[in-house]
């Protein structure tokens, strides 16, 4: 027996002792190509899909957050309905899945919801915003019992500015808040529509044009907004003119806790490395597209980095499994340190949920009276 058939039946018989198990998934690549996947049982017990959006941090120092999870789809899936039910963005939820028809995933197509993530590094203090994974985070301090205080962090999907009109990074804070906020669209703004023959007014009142929702936070970053949308199916993307979009159930949320005055940091962070139950996992996003970044590079040096205090221990990157991460940039924390195991070892060990996502309702037929 070969080693490799040993190692291949190795990994079989330890997913279906761990109530996991392998079964080979077709599908298509984004260049069309047909690609053969590793997937989670289909017969497994859908159990109930966790917490996505709260987190009390168990400690100060904490640096992955929440749990991979997977579900099978319904015919009438969409990436779009499947993104909003599980708190994700759409490219989020497309990039973790490379080879599923984002546009029809098909009855029966195991999904993988990238619902677990590595905390950026950065001081946890009011709102952090990375602008790769496009993801909004907002750190408070909650009571853990009479005595003590502890962390929060709570995660929302977000969309911001396409290319020539990206969201900047820095520091800023929320200086304004306001309910169902009149749009006064910038002169760019303006000229750009008039240009696509699609003219603008200079004031958008409330209501279901205004692209700001109902409820706006602006920044102290002259012309920038956290807002809603009109089009929720444009968060998770690149599509606003450099503001940063949520959904209208999260907007309103965010907008009840945030006071005026609390910070907001934007980053720019397509690598993310943190330690997780004694194993190191390395994240990496797709990066802006005007990013020109050797991500291997950054990848290895965030990892030397937090093997430092370990060095002389015997502690080893898998440098495969690193360089596949890299190449594949599916926005999911993998373990690094273990040299039997792969992505889809990993993946098919995720939980097993129930799909929720609402099933559009049919087009209504037209009358013949």
């Amino acid at each position: 027996m070969t080693s490799i058939l040993r190692f291949t039946m190795a990994l079989a018989t330890a997913a279906l002792l761990s109530g996991c198990a392998f079964i080979p998934v077709t599908g298509l690549d984004d260049s069309g190509a047909s690609v053969t996947r590793a997937g989670p049982d289909p017969r497994a017990e859908r159990l109930p899909s966790l917490e996505t959006r709260h987190f009390l941090l168990s400690e100060q120092e904490q640096q992955l957050v929440g749990e991979t999870q997977v579900l099978f789809t319904r015919y009438e899936n969409t990436f779009a309905a499947l993104a909003r039910e599980y708190n994700l963005g759409y490219e989020e939820l497309r990039h973790a899945n490379p080879g599923v028809d984002h546009w029809l995933p098909g009855e029966g197509t195991p999904v993988f919801l990238p619902t677990q993530s590595i905390i950026p590094d950065v001081p946890r203090e009011g709102i952090v915003l990375n602008l790769p994974s496009m993801r909004l985070l907002y750190f408070t301090q909650q009571d853990a019992d009479e005595t003590e205080k502890r962390s929060m962090v709570t995660s929302y999907p977000v969309g911001i500015g396409r290319e020539g009109w990206a969201t900047p990074t820095g520091a800023a804070t929320v200086t304004q808040k306001a309910r169902d906020p009149v749009w006064y669209p910038p002169a760019s703004v303006r000229a750009e529509h008039a240009e696509l023959g699609d003219p603008l007014p200079s004031v958008v009142p409330p209501g279901p044009d205004n692209p700001l929702g109902h409820f706006a936070m602006a920044l102290s970053m002259p012309g920038y907004l956290i807002h809603g949308t009109n089009k929720p199916s444009g968060v998770g993307m690149r599509v606003s003119h450099g503001c940063i979009r949520l959904y209208p159930e999260d907007i309103e949320a965010l907008f009840e806790r945030v006071p005026s005055g609390t910070p907001v940091t934007i980053i720019d962070q397509p690598v993310l490395v943190g330690w997780h139950n004694g194993d190191l996992y390395l994240e990496v996003h797709q990066p802006l597209a005007e990013d020109e970044r050797d991500l291997l590079v950054e990848a290895e040096r965030l990892l030397a980095a937090a093997l430092e205090p370990s060095q002389g221990t015997g502690v080893e990157i898998n440098a495969a499994a690193v360089a596949r991460i890299v190449a594949e940039k599916r926005g999911i924390p993998f373990p690094v340190l273990h040299f039997d195991s792969t992505p889809e070892a990993f993946l098919a060990g995720s939980r097993v949920v129930e799909n929720t996502a609402p099933i559009p309702e049919p087009a209504a037929t037209a009358s013949t009276e």
